[in-house]
């Protein structure tokens, strides 16, 4: 199956904020251009019956019925930072970056979600797929559904600084074909 992962566009929100599971809009600038640039590249999946699915999250479902009908699901959410969310990066006190950073997988920050809880619903996700897809969702969980693909390990696939763009798209072969 192919799976085609769109991250959502910039969200209207004021920089170095951390964000992760909140209920951001998209700037709407942002969306229309992101819908500009992606709804050509994405008709012929779309037309060739890929059925589109959102993360429940504003920024995602903004661009996604753009794009046309979707089915939001809960599991394709971004990892939710508990009392880190909506404060200033700077304003995490150190020890608790730290903290994370000495146990990504199973390190509760802010309280909220660990790597491992988000790897879970993202894989159980794919495990009910049974057909191609596009996925509008975030780059925590485009991050491990690409890690799940390739039979990376979770804790490989936290440690990686995050490089995709807003509105880029990645492409998946699902389940991953063996070599």
């Amino acid at each position: 199956m192919e799976l085609i992962l769109v991250r959502h566009p910039q969200p209207d929100i004021a920089p170095g904020l951390c964000y992760g599971g909140s209920d951001i809009p998209a700037a709407p600038d942002a969306l229309a251009a992101g819908h500009a640039c992606l709804a050509p590249q994405l008709a012929r999946g779309l037309a060739r019956g890929h059925r589109l699915y959102s993360s429940p999250l504003r920024r995602c479902t903004a661009l996604a019925s753009l794009l046309g009908d979707f089915k939001p699901d809960a599991r394709l959410a971004e990892m939710h930072f508990g009392a880190w969310e909506l404060r200033p990066w700077s304003g995490i006190a150190h020890e608790e970056v730290d903290a994370w950073a000495a146990d990504l997988l199973d390190y509760r920050p802010g309280g909220g979600e660990t790597v491992r809880e988000v790897a879970a619903r993202v894989q159980s996700f794919l495990d009910e797929l049974q057909h191609n897809a596009i996925v509008v969702c975030h780059a925590g969980t485009m991050r491990l559904m690409a890690a799940i693909a390739a039979g990376e390990p979770l804790q490989q696939a936290a440690a990686k600084p995050n490089h995709i763009k807003y509105c880029e798209i990645l492409r998946l072969s699902w389940p991953a074909k063996s070599v």
